[in-house]
């Protein structure tokens, strides 16, 4: 496929959008997907491609965490290994059942992060009593976390995020730093999947990996420099804004489908 030069500076900006929206609040593969389908790339493909620039997006927002110190990898790996493993799994298993089931339930749980960030006293710009240590959190939250991603997706980032709020304590700096390392980790290992069993369109890859280099560097300044006072309602609207998007689909499909 070689798509026209319109249609590839529409997905750069897409992608640029995308990328600065998943280092904030997650979600970004919720923009970008639509886009790529909307491009004429088929469906199988759509998901490769999209795996591999929305990998680069949270490889750049990554390193950039950790050369400004907020995220230290040697404390993390079992972290980092608990997510790789979990999402190769849910990739192994995402090729051999149907996971579209899922949809149905995700708006509800969109719609309780957005509620969970939008009333609970205990986030903010500083550590809270973490329910979890980091063991408890790689051997429970973490493979649970890269399964998901590996198997549906869709969310990932928020869910993350409020996982290391919730249960670990981090700050909402912290947790966001923290939500694009496992992140990371997690496309990566779906990605490796889609390689050898997937169909990359590489130039619209290229594009939009061009894009996501912009976006996630910007959302990832701005997260350091203004902490919850950017992240919470960012994280609250764009969950709002998935549901009610997931929700239409489905009562339109439905419909059509009648």
């Amino acid at each position: 496929m070689t798509p026209d030069v319109d249609i590839l500076m529409m997905l750069f900006a897409v992608a640029a959008v995308a990328g600065w929206v998943d280092v904030i609040a997650g979600g970004g593969g919720l923009i970008t997907t639509p886009a790529l389908l909307l491009a004429g790339v088929p469906p199988a493909a759509t998901l490769a491609t999209n795996k591999l620039q929305g990998s680069a997006g949270t490889l750049i927002s990554s390193l950039y965490f950790v050369r400004q110190g907020e995220v230290n990898l040697r404390n993390i790996r079992h972290l980092i290994l608990a997510t790789f493993v979990g999402s190769l799994v849910g990739a192994w298993l995402v090729l051999r059942i149907d996971a579209s089931q899922l949809m149905a339930y995700l708006p509800v749980l969109l719609v309780a992060i957005a509620l969970y960030f939008l009333f609970s006293p205990n986030i903010g710009d500083v550590d809270s009593t973490p329910k979890l240590g980091l063991i408890a959190f790689a051997l429970l939250a973490c493979p649970l976390l890269g399964f998901y991603d590996g198997f549906f997706g869709p969310g990932t980032g928020s869910f993350m995020m409020l996982a290391f709020v919730a249960l670990a304590g981090f700050r909402v700096s912290k947790a966001t730093a923290h939500t694009k390392v496992l992140n990371f980790t997690s496309n990566v290992a779906s990605l490796l999947y889609f390689i050898f069993y997937g169909d990359i369109y590489w130039m619209i890859g290229a594009v939009m990996v061009a894009g996501q280099l912009l976006g996630s560097l910007t959302g990832s300044r701005m997260v350091l420099n203004n902490g919850s006072k950017l992240v919470k309602p960012v994280v609250v609207t764009v969950c709002l804004l998935m549901s009610a998007n997931l929700v239409y689909k489905h009562f339109y499909s439905t419909i059509v489908s009648i």
